[in-house]
């Protein structure tokens, strides 16, 4: 039977507009309108002149970061790029961050952008992380942010490019004598405004005026005060770098502790970083080596109840009695500073990202490159509350592993050329990705009192063994690409780019996608009429059409799938025969679906960009049609 999907369109546009301006203390040089125009931008599978790039492309470097307590990623961009939008999912160190990059790019699901570290495709897949899967970068290493927004930039990513781009390019050594940095840093933070509630006294006078019955102990406690400290957090970062005519290195270790407002809050990083190019054969042959090793611990409290406790809880209950944390409240409630000395979630994660890319030019401006990548990371959390007598807590222990293995291989050849006054640069490639991703998780009860955390002895358990989860997803992208570049004369540019991916995540009948763009561009500035218009600087308008593709769908989303059904005694709960006894039943949850296939969005993009008064004043302004389907 032929399956029919109404899907519906989503139309979007907006106007975005950025500047910067120069500092008047700056010394203006000749050099200086083209220092802006002529920097290097990383793209996708490459780098460009600024001046040539005719897609939409924000780019923060290192110097104009976010400053102050950083952890990742997001945090450095806030802020920082035209159509970007971050936002925090909490206040705890390290949170998840929802980054919108003009605008949701998906009507099922996945809406994170696709992250490139140094050449290499990462996967942020749950890992056991309870946080942001990027905090495993160290934000000192990272050299610079382009963020890939629109289709004709995004393209070359195909079928993960829905959702933008985020390109990031790691430190290297710099030519010339060795460098070694060492920086500290010391962050105090505290609750900045308290919710607005009643004191005691004021609880005590607005319940007694509503004739209600008033529960008081007598006590005088602002519960916000006691749930809260003042927080503080340190880094350290040391690194090594240095460059010579054939080779350069970068090499840094960090070490982060982020405590959070509320106890038992806190996020420690410890970081390394290896990066190392050595060029031979007169330049000829080059090697690119990076290696990242994290190991990222995060304890949390447990936020929903902590917040909503000292929030509501009756303030005329005495916190302390005798110096100890009162036990038990008039009305059978238990005091939260018990529960946060018996909860613990603990999540230790380990991650290795490590690619290696040898490349030779086999004829003048004919270049192979072959890029080689491992990215593994795993995972132990642990979930427990401690046994206690009053208020009365038997123990529970719930464990969880995951390990997530994502492995890339990918094969560019690049050709650049020129003609007279045209300009060619061709490329074509191949990419593979594999990645599998494991589960499990543990539950266990009815722990004796005797002082030992559940999770050292395992074996008293009452209840043991019981596996609530088991998981196992490979997938694979199998991918062809290639893009062209013409430049005529500095004036006139013309980019196409075509991708065609292969996903093992959809069905056998759309397993394969196409996502085509085209983009031009014109320098206006460089033309003979505006030659002698000394205000203008830099002006040039873009124009670029182009389709990306959006995968993040659940695995096994094609497959057909059981459930065995039981009504929780071990019997099933329909008989298979006349008999008393009810074997555990089968039966089908979800029927298979060859036909499910891509979610495609369509992007049409004009822009203009443009710097006056040698670049004293630089401003892009795009317009931009998002459709998705």
């Amino acid at each position: 039977m032929k399956r029919i999907y109404l899907v519906p369109t989503v139309l979007m546009s907006c106007v975005s507009l950025t500047f910067a301006q120069k500092k008047e203390s700056d010394t203006i040089t000749s050099n200086d309108k083209l220092k802006d125009i002529d920097e290097i931008v990383m793209v996708g599978y490459g780098s460009q002149k600024k001046s040539d790039v005719t897609g939409s492309v924000g780019t923060v470097k290192s110097e104009d970061f976010n400053k102050g307590l950083v952890a990742n990623v997001g945090q450095l961009l806030q802020g920082k790029i035209a159509g970007v939008n971050v936002s925090n999912v909490s206040g705890e160190p390290g949170a998840n961050q929802n980054i919108i990059i003009r605008g949701v790019g998906s009507l099922r699901s996945g809406t994170t952008p696709l992250y490139v570290i140094d050449g290499f495709v990462v996967d942020n897949s749950n890992v056991g992380v309870a946080n942001n899967p990027m905090n495993f970068i160290n934000p000192q290493d990272i050299e610079s942010i382009n963020v890939l927004k629109d289709a004709s930039a995004a393209a070359i990513y195909g079928a993960r490019g829905a959702n933008g781009v985020i390109v990031i390019t790691t430190k290297k050594g710099k030519k010339g004598r060795t460098q070694m940095n060492l920086s500290s840093n010391l962050t105090i933070s505290s609750l900045a405004n308290k919710m607005n509630v009643f004191s005691a006294d004021e609880f005590r006078k607005q319940v007694t005026a509503m004739g209600a019955k008033l529960d008081d102990m007598g006590g005088n406690t602002d519960w916000q005060d006691e749930l809260t400290r003042t927080a503080i957090s340190n880094t350290v970062n040391f690194s090594a770098s240095g460059a010579t005519d054939t080779s350069n290195y970068y090499a840094a270790l960090g070490y982060e502790n982020q405590e959070g407002i509320l106890y038992n809050s806190n996020l420690r990083r410890y970081s390394g970083r290896i990066n190392v190019s050595q060029k031979a054969f007169d330049g000829r042959v080059n090697i690119d080596f990076n290696l990242n090793g994290s190991r990222t611990e995060n304890n949390r409290p447990s936020v929903t109840s902590m917040v909503s406790t000292m929030l509501t809880l009756n303030p005329t209950y005495p916190a302390y009695t005798n110096g100890e944390p009162t036990t038990v409240f008039s009305n059978g409630a238990f005091n939260p500073l018990i529960r946060q000395e018996i909860y613990k979630d603990f999540t230790a994660n380990n991650r290795i990202l490590a690619n290696i890319s040898p490349s030779v030019e086999i004829i003048k401006g004919l270049t192979y490159k072959l890029n080689l990548g491992i990215d593994y990371s795993t995972a132990d959390r642990v979930i427990q509350n401690t046994p206690h007598a009053v208020p009365l807590e038997i123990g529970t222990l719930n464990l969880n592993y995951y390990s997530n293995n994502n492995t890339l291989v990918e094969n560019t050849l690049t050709y650049k050329f020129k003609i007279n006054n045209h300009d060619f640069n061709v490329m074509a490639g191949q990419s593979y990705q594999r990645l599998y991703l494991v589960a499990r998780s543990w539950d266990y009860s009815g722990f004796p009192n005797n002082g030992i955390e559940p999770q050292y002895q395992i074996g008293a358990a009452n209840k043991n063994n019981t596996t609530s989860s088991s998981i196992a997803n490979k997938n694979e992208l199998q991918s062809w690409f290639g893009r062209i570049n013409y430049d005529f004369n500095d004036k006139y540019l013309f980019t196409a780019t075509l991708r065609a991916d292969g996903s093992s995540k959809f069905g056998e009948n759309n397993r394969y996608g196409f996502f085509p763009s085209l983009a031009a561009g014109w320098n206006i500035s460089k033309e003979s009429f505006l030659s002698n218009v000394n205000e203008i600087s830099n002006l040039k308008l873009r124009v670029s059409w182009g389709k990306t593709g959006n995968q993040e769908i659940p695995s096994k989303m094609t497959k057909r799938s059981y459930k065995s059904a039981s009504d929780g005694s071990g019997q099933a709960t329909y008989p298979l025969n006349d008999s008393s006894n009810y074997p555990v039943g089968v039966y089908l949850v979800r029927t298979d679906n060859p036909d499910l296939q891509w979610e495609v969005t369509t992007q049409t993009n004009v822009g203009l960009d443009f710097g006056i008064f040698n670049n004293r004043l630089t401003g892009t302004v795009d317009f931009f049609k998002k459709s998705i389907r």
